[in-house]
């Protein structure tokens, strides 16, 4: 097997990395520090648990439909501009949803929000392909993945502190704010680096001119990138319900129950990257899943440390793991496919992002019980694993370092 051997990288792309990793911290700060006013927007508008996991899920069924639509115009139009504009939309959606008056206006308005926040977030994606040395790849994800659970570990207490004290529809508008600036700051600092190793590119498929829509590595990490965050989006916004249901929780603590999930998330996400880097991409990510069928399986015991425990190494590992498979498919395709890349990829966390919490709140509705959905999740990721075996398989060779 030949080895390419990559230059030394130069630091002219630390400064666009940092407005990047601003920008998905805005961006994921609305997303992932959210789900703490859930309870409250449940009861204004009587939801039941199917409903929740319906609005809750609303952001996978978008994500499903506009995945590739957010890849393909980054490519057409410039990842930087793309980013911006959704950004904005999330900031415009935000405000929009703390108006809302029924359960189906709040369901319209989550959805433009989530509109925005979908194309912000592929092109966030491809921005970090574009800038990254690849002989840091596994690293500068890991960094991306901190990032953006520092955003739920400083958003989800804060929003339970604000939601608290000020209700839902106010503690809202702190994450529009943060959007806003987020976007200025991505459009004054942020630029593609020029790296000619990174525009060489390596290809499981043998030519690197192959458009990522025909590669079946591509699909396979699509599939793969959903059904292993399956566990981390559902429990995330489903923890403060069950938290308040089994444990009498209010939503500032359920939110500091997400924040020690995501500061766990910080810590797993930058010791998987350096892994991820000295040794087999896809080896690494088959070690995390076997973790993380067993906590998932463990949150059905109805034990409130069990349950912090299980919840927060559910959210760290899962939300590592998804970060590493979207590096995972920079790494397998050239530069100029990375946004077609990114946008299929996409797809499939958009598929499961939909259907995990509205299983979970179909099934809390039939049985009473948050431990069938539990088990659903364990599931996944059992099935999750095989597939990394076959995804090893794909890419043996192309993910070592």
């Amino acid at each position: 097997m030949r080895t390419t051997v990559l230059p030394a990288p130069s630091a002219n792309w630390l400064l666009p990395f940092a407005a990047t990793l601003i920008a998905m911290f805005a961006l994921q700060l609305s997303n992932l520090g959210f789900s703490p006013l859930l309870p409250s927007i449940q009861r204004e508008f009587g939801m039941n648990y199917t409903q929740l996991g319906l609005f809750a899920g609303l952001y996978g069924l978008l994500a499903m439909l506009l995945s590739v639509p957010a890849g393909v115009s980054a490519r057409r139009f410039g990842e930087k501009q793309v980013l911006v504009i959704g950004l904005l939309g999330v900031a415009v959606g935000s405000v929009l949803l703390g108006e809302a008056w029924s359960f189906g206006s709040a369901l319209a308005l989550r959805g433009l929000t989530i509109v925005g926040y979908r194309f912000a977030f592929v092109s966030v994606l491809i921005a970090v392909a574009l800038t990254a040395p690849a002989s840091l790849r596994g690293r500068t994800m890991g960094v991306l993945g901190a990032t953006s659970a520092l955003a739920s570990v400083v958003g989800a207490p804060l929003g339970g502190m604000l939601v608290g004290e000020f209700g839902w529809r106010l503690a809202i508008l702190g994450y529009a704010a943060m959007a806003v600036l987020g976007a200025a700051v991505f459009w004054l600092f942020y630029r593609p680096t020029s790296d000619d190793s990174k525009s060489a590119g390596h290809s499981v498929d043998g030519a690197t001119s192959r458009s990522a829509f025909l590669s079946p590595v591509v699909w396979m990490l699509a599939l793969v990138v959903g059904l292993g965050g399956f566990g981390q989006f559902t429990v995330t916004y489903f923890v403060p319900s069950v938290a308040n249901a089994l444990y009498g929780l209010d939503a500032k603590a359920a939110g500091v129950m997400i924040s020690t999930g995501y500061v766990t998330a910080i810590v797993v996400n930058l010791g998987v990257g350096l892994l991820a880097d000295r040794f087999n991409k896809v080896v690494v990510l088959g070690v995390v899943f076997i973790l993380l069928a067993g906590a998932s399986a463990s949150m059905a015991i109805e034990s409130l440390p069990i349950f912090r425990v299980a919840a927060a190494t559910v959210i760290g590992l899962g939300f590592t793991a998804t970060n590493q498979l979207y590096g995972l498919a920079g790494s397998v395709m050239p530069r100029h496919e990375a946004g077609h890349a990114m946008g299929v990829v996409s797809l499939g966390a958009g598929l499961f992002g939909y259907f995990g919490p509205q299983m979970l709140g179909i099934l809390r509705d039939q049985t009473g019980s948050f431990a069938a959905g539990f088990y659903m999740v364990a599931v996944a990721d059992v099935m999750t694993l095989t597939l990394i075996a076959v995804l090893y398989r794909m890419t043996r060779g192309v993910t070592q370092t």
